[in-house]
């Protein structure tokens, strides 16, 4: 997938995008498209769902890793490690607090789980009631699409931020 690149500071973007295992290579096309965007850096935590080789990303879509910078983590840990100054956020329909409570800053961390079950409860367990958040949705609803939930999550973020323009990598 070009050039991945790791361990830069923390001040080269707007915010970490942070998805723990996806599954589905269009999702993370889009959410590449909305990092690049929104001056975000997308970090993806292993496995994934499909293959990051020249040939797979562009079958998948996943070809605006041009203009976005993308980090590859081989689990939670060594992505927490990566971005120890970063406040972190999970999301998770699991939550108490609406997404539109948090007070987000530049170099803030947004955490999304794998499309299939959201994230596991030894991650969530990492985070107090304040940093685990959710989008509203009617009772009925299961969840919202990975790249619709990122979407709306960070752009919200931005907006807090007065939409502030960092310089891409």
């Amino acid at each position: 997938m070009g050039q991945l690149k790791g361990n830069l500071p923390d001040n080269t973007s707007m915010f970490h995008i942070v998805l723990f295992e996806p599954e589905i290579p269009g999702n993370t096309g889009n959410i590449i498209r909305l990092a690049a965007n929104t001056g975000s850096r997308l970090h993806l935590i292993k496995p994934l769902g499909f293959s990051l080789d020249e040939k797979s990303v562009r079958r998948s879509g996943l070809d605006y890793h041009e203009l976005a910078e993308v980090v590859v983590h081989e689990n939670f840990s060594a992505a927490r490690e990566t971005l120890p100054a970063a406040n972190w956020y999970a999301f998770t329909t699991r939550a108490a607090r609406v997404y539109s409570q948090a007070v987000f800053k530049p170099g803030d961390a947004l955490l999304f789980g794998p499309e299939s079950r959201g994230l596991p409860a030894d991650i969530l367990e990492a985070f107090d009631a304040d940093h685990r958040l959710k989008l509203p949705m009617q009772a009925e609803s299961r969840s919202l699409n990975l790249s619709n939930a990122v979407s709306v999550a960070v752009y919200e973020a931005w907006r807090q931020s007065g939409f502030l323009q960092i310089p891409m990598f």
